[in-house]
């Protein structure tokens, strides 16, 4: 029987409530602050009680996930914001250090504030939406733009530190409803965000419920990326909207859409509890399916054995694994960041212990601006070491399952870092997608031109 428990947060301002932060050092605490300037930190007490191990940090991968770490700023962007921070310095020029710092982040990596947004057949921009594969839509519910506990390596950190700038959201026109409408070649809608389950049950509704009416026949598939399985099960066990979530998403089935929940798991310590795995149950009792999703990442789960014991404990459950991700060129990408070559390593390592069912894992895959890349093998092609990479999405769908090679290395940790093989200049999609983006952006620069004009009139 899982017993109810009341959620509690915790941010810089009360972590000192933690019952366990006097188990870090002065000098731990001291860094939380100062990294916690820049980017986001929040915790809860599930996580804090029942999935880090106190006994064993800093090394402990959960509190590696959750609880920045004094490296995971540069040496010199810590200093200045610990200077400042001692020299009493005030709130304004403290958000002006951070926002500077973060402006070297790469906050919005991989065209998603350019390259990705959208355009309705009216010319308008369609807010919190982006669309960079035609066969699927990304929604930012507005009230999903947050989590139950922020990961330290999160590549959308950009939307939680309180800048609208940096910020990617819908607003309340339901704009995107009608793009969606116009889009007939669009099949799936993933909801997304931060994460989607943090918003009650009414407001979720009114976000897919519209996507069920015969309006929206094309969207076979509706999708959730969400945490909450790791890092608060609870939603969907014992909240006040826990069995109305439940019921909800057995209308979205009966529908006739199929409805995927893609779960992020970082480690198997996240599937350990009889919360989790009970979640996982009730979840898949719907006739909602789980596909799960992570990033390889340097102190929490860079170790083949990590990786099967977390896919064997998916599969157990029923669960599909589904992407073994890249860690992202954004945020403190030089602190989780693994080469290349020890990533392929690793999820090689990793399939070669698990069955078939544990097989339909995708990677290691790279979203990057042209697609999602993914390494399929290190092979030797006319006497030269090479990356064999080749494209599971694309900007431009014809480049998907084509082949192209990169000169083998040690060091590169991302695609903008490989160098084609053979002697070749470029890699074979380079000059299209060039020609890509420059039609994007011309196309945005006649849309503010056009909005100019109508403004003057």
């Amino acid at each position: 029987m899982i017993k109810p428990r009341k959620m509690k947060f915790y941010g810089l301002r009360d972590i000192d409530k933690i019952p366990q932060f006097d188990k870090l050092s002065s000098e731990q605490k001291s860094a939380l602050n100062v990294v916690g300037q820049v980017l986001p930190f929040r915790t809860n007490n599930y996580i804090v009680e029942e999935l880090i191990d106190w006994d064993n940090i800093p090394e402990d991968p959960i509190f590696q996930l959750n609880f920045l770490q004094k490296e995971m700023l540069h040496p010199e962007h810590y200093d200045v914001m610990d200077k400042a921070l001692k020299k009493g310095a005030d709130q304004e020029l403290i958000e002006k250090i951070a926002n500077d710092i973060r402006g070297e982040l790469n906050p919005h990596p991989a065209g998603q504030m350019t390259a990705n947004i959208p355009v309705c057949e009216d010319g308008e921009p369609v807010p919190g939406v982006q669309h960079k594969y035609r066969e699927i839509v990304l929604v930012f519910p507005t009230a999903g733009q947050t989590c139950h506990a922020y990961c330290t390596f999160c590549f959308r950190w950009a939307q939680f530190v309180g800048v609208d700038d940096m910020k990617f959201a819908t607003d309340e026109s339901n704009k995107f409803q009608k793009y969606i409408k116009q889009k007939k070649r669009t099949a799936d809608v993933l909801f997304t965000g931060g994460d989607p389950m943090v918003m009650s049950l009414p407001k979720l509704k009114t976000y897919i419920e519209p996507l069920l009416s015969d309006e929206f026949k094309h969207i076979r598939n509706i999708r959730i990326g969400t945490k909450s399985l790791a890092y608060w099960p609870y939603k969907f066990l014992t909240d006040k909207d826990a069995d109305d979530t439940l019921r909800f998403f057995e209308r979205i089935i009966k529908s006739g859409k199929h409805l995927s929940i893609m779960a992020h798991y970082n480690h198997w310590i996240e599937l350990s509890t009889e919360a989790a795995q009970e979640a996982v149950r009730r979840i898949r009792n719907t006739g909602a399916q789980i596909r799960t999703q992570s990033p390889l990442i340097k102190h929490i789960n860079d170790d083949s054995k990590v990786w099967v014991k977390m896919w064997r404990s998916q599969v157990k459950l029923g669960c599909i694994p589904y992407y073994f991700f890249v860690e992202r060129d954004t945020g403190a990408k030089h602190y989780f960041a693994v080469p290349l070559s020890r990533v392929f390593e690793i999820f090689k390592n990793a399939l070669m212990q698990v069955s078939g069912l544990s097989r339909t894992v995708r990677g290691p895959s790279m979203s990057a601006l042209p697609g999602k890349v993914v390494i399929t093998g290190v092979s030797e092609v006319r006497g030269e070491k090479v990356f064999v990479l080749n494209f599971l999405q694309a900007r431009e769908p014809k480049w998907t399952k084509q082949p192209f090679f990169a000169k083998y290395d040690t060091t590169s940790t991302w695609l903008t870092q490989l160098k084609p093989a053979f002697d070749e200049e470029k890699f074979f999609y380079e000059d299209e997608l060039q020609k890509i983006l420059e039609a994007k952006a011309h196309l945005a620069k006649q849309k503010i031109y056009e909005s100019e004009l109508i403004e003057e009139m």
